[in-house]
């Protein structure tokens, strides 16, 4: 085989890593002093990226951070007070406890960046429409220039992003230099995938595979454990099932939108009730993206989820919370196994 294996979702292809990394790694490393284990050059493909959420309780899976991170990077922020909200250890990596530099791609793929007033995103759409055959829809992120001492935390571990146009479906590969098989890989192949598909709903084609490749896949000593209950729980128990939406698209108006009332919510300036989220001239995509954004500041106050915004959330939404935040919030019903 070549080709990398595919995988019908990523909590298969997710599972699959953790398991060789454990189970058979080729080094051991240390490197910042992170201890770890390491198998170079692994890679996969997901058949279908629109099942990017891996439904393992035992992960504990912060399906708000993913969202959040998505969105900063496709409004190009590279502030620390929105995504550090989300996730407070990436404050670490700010060297003025202001700006992000490494760890932000929106700047780099969403950013305007050249006299034709596009970012690499733009150029990528507009390439494709006009030579769907093109091989030139790549996004550089890591940059020759970046410092890569022992004193910079913040270097991208992501080298680029391509889409490809091919029988009628948008795919994408992403290239990374290094990816933590714990965290990373799962925040990095949702937001590139979804990513993906918004240049496929741009494009008006069908989403198609996604591949990831990894120069030094890795797990940090200290998540064996955390490796160890993810694998056996998917050993000995199925997991739930949830639908997939396809993404609708997410237009100028609609970012901004978004984007104010997370601001809102994150600083405590703005209420989102139910009744005033089904209002908001978005897509029921997206308002549940907020629904979220609500459900995690009533979490921040150290408040149960209120009844009103939890019976909005999708069932699956419900799900995830509840695996990381026990207790905040019941979790919701899978549908039916297959048979």
């Amino acid at each position: 085989m070549l080709t990398p294996t595919e995988f019908d979702s990523f909590t298969d292809a997710y599972v699959g890593v953790l398991r060789r990394i454990l189970d058979d790694p080729d080094y051991e490393t240390c490197g910042r002093g992170k201890d770890g284990i390491e198998v170079p050059n692994i890679s996969f493909r997901l058949t279908d990226p629109t099942r990017r959420t891996p439904f393992l309780a035992a992960r504990k899976t912060n399906i708000v951070f993913n969202y959040a991170e998505l969105l900063w990077y496709v409004s190009g922020r590279d502030d620390v007070a929105m995504i550090s909200y989300y996730a407070p250890r990436l404050a670490k990596l700010s060297a003025d406890g202001t700006i992000l530099t490494g760890t932000a791609y929106g700047p780099r793929l969403f950013g305007l960046d050249g006299d034709d007033g596009l970012s690499q995103f733009d150029r990528c759409i507009r390439v494709l429409r006009q030579d769907p055959d093109s091989k030139r829809a790549a996004m550089v992120i890591m940059r020759p220039h970046e410092p890569i001492g022992p004193d910079n935390p913040d270097v991208a571990c992501t080298l680029g992003l391509q889409f490809m146009l091919r029988g009628g479906r948008l795919h994408a590969t992403g290239y990374m230099r290094g990816n933590d098989a714990v965290i990373g890989l799962l925040c990095d192949t949702f937001s590139f995938t979804m990513i993906q598909e918004l240049a496929a709903r741009k494009l008006g084609v069908e989403l198609g595979s996604y591949t990831h490749h990894v120069g030094s896949m890795h797990i940090n000593v200290l998540d064996r454990d955390k490796v160890t209950a993810i694998l056996t729980e998917a050993d000995t128990t199925p997991a739930p099932q949830f639908p997939s939406p396809a993404i609708p698209g997410l237009n100028t108006a609609e970012l901004e939108l978004l984007m104010a009332w997370e601001t809102a919510l994150r600083t405590g300036t703005g209420e989102l009730t139910a009744e005033a989220a089904a209002g908001l001239p978005l897509p029921d995509y997206w308002r549940q993206v907020l629904l979220l954004f609500d459900a995690y500041h009533q979490i921040q106050a150290g408040h149960r989820v209120n009844d009103d915004t939890a019976s909005a959330l999708t069932a699956a939404h419900r799900w995830l919370l509840a695996q990381r935040w026990p207790g905040r919030i019941t979790a919701g019903e899978p549908a039916a196994q297959p048979s």
